[in-house]
């Protein structure tokens, strides 16, 4: 069996294969039970979190799963608090073929999702990209959207200031035209596309700010108790998911599915659907919302571009 490491999973998942191998992936389907979460209870110290992603696909041959420990504690002690490792296997014999760093790799077929998505829910003319969050995500997001759109300014909004101009100075190294942003509300009114990659629990994204024809990204919230946008906003946008997990892992729906803001109707379309490309599913006046959670057929995708090119 190989190890992949962190450095070739790098080399090779360029966002111009990764993309196409995610919409190829959502348009054929893939088997993909929902993740599996197990807390591991520490006495006097936050619970850890295990997570399981299996996927499958008999029609590309390959199956896999992604396994994540969640372990809040280790910032006390300098490590990384997520930890991630894929193992890749034959579908039809079950052989063990791989395994490799997932950390890296979960973070780019995040933001690949995202410009998937995108690539269908935004304005092709789209210019002005502002990203809102400066970790691990949301320094990818600039990449991935810049396979399928054309940017002229690329707007960093972080909290933390000094991560921010960091990100900032990063992107400019790499060619990009990226400008640091004082102010959210106004970032947020002269963008095309706002991409939230943050770890907020409370809304920082308000729906008076939103213009029409704009697109919105949601990465953040993936417990049922985070949003990153308010009522208004998801009130105002037509709304798109990467899954139906969306509707139950993430509180960005699911808290106004349970108050009433929105019925579930409100829900377009999943990645499925947008990747069948039988459809034109905005008008250049429509405000979109694409929310996502992440699914194993994402990791199963990447995986499998990793493991050809290796």
């Amino acid at each position: 069996m190989r190890i992949i490491s962190k450095e070739e999973v790098i080399e090779r998942l360029p966002y111009k294969d990764l993309i196409e191998s995610l919409r190829d992936m959502f348009a054929s389907g893939a088997v993909a039970p929902l993740r599996h979460h197990h807390t591991m209870t520490s006495e006097g110290a936050p619970d850890s979190t295990l997570l399981l992603m299996p996927a499958w696909s008999s029609s590309s041959g390959f199956g896999g799963v992604k396994l994540v420990n969640v372990t809040p504690k280790n910032r006390e002690i300098g490590l990384p608090s997520i930890s991630a490792s894929y193992l890749l296997f034959d579908e039809k014999t079950g052989q063990h073929l791989c395994l490799m760093d997932a950390s890296e790799m979960t973070a780019r077929r995040t933001a690949g999702a995202s410009a998937l998505a995108a690539s269908y829910l935004a304005r092709p003319d789209s210019t002005r990209l502002l990203v809102v969050g400066a970790g691990k995500v949301g320094a990818q997001i600039p990449h991935a959207f810049s396979e399928k759109f054309q940017f002229d300014e690329v707007l960093i909004w972080n909290r933390n200031k000094k991560n921010q101009a960091e990100l900032v100075d990063r992107l400019n190294a790499s060619g990009m035209n990226a400008i640091g942003a004082n102010s959210l509300e106004n970032a947020v009114k002269t963008a095309d596309i706002i991409s939230c990659a943050t770890l907020t629990n409370e809304p920082i994204i308000k729906g008076e700010w939103l213009q029409s024809g704009q697109h919105i990204d949601l990465i953040g919230s993936f417990t049922p108790h985070m949003r990153e946008v308010d009522d208004e906003a998801i009130r105002r946008s037509k709304i798109f998911v990467d899954t139906q997990a969306a509707l139950i892992e993430s509180g960005e729906l699911k808290i106004p599915l349970q108050s009433g803001v929105i019925e579930e109707s409100a829900i377009c379309a999943s990645l499925y659907e947008l990747c069948a490309g039988e459809k034109n599913w905005r008008t250049s006046s429509d405000i979109t919302l694409f929310k996502s959670v992440g699914h194993a057929i994402e990791d199963l995708a990447a995986a499998m571009l990793i493991y050809q090119g290796a």
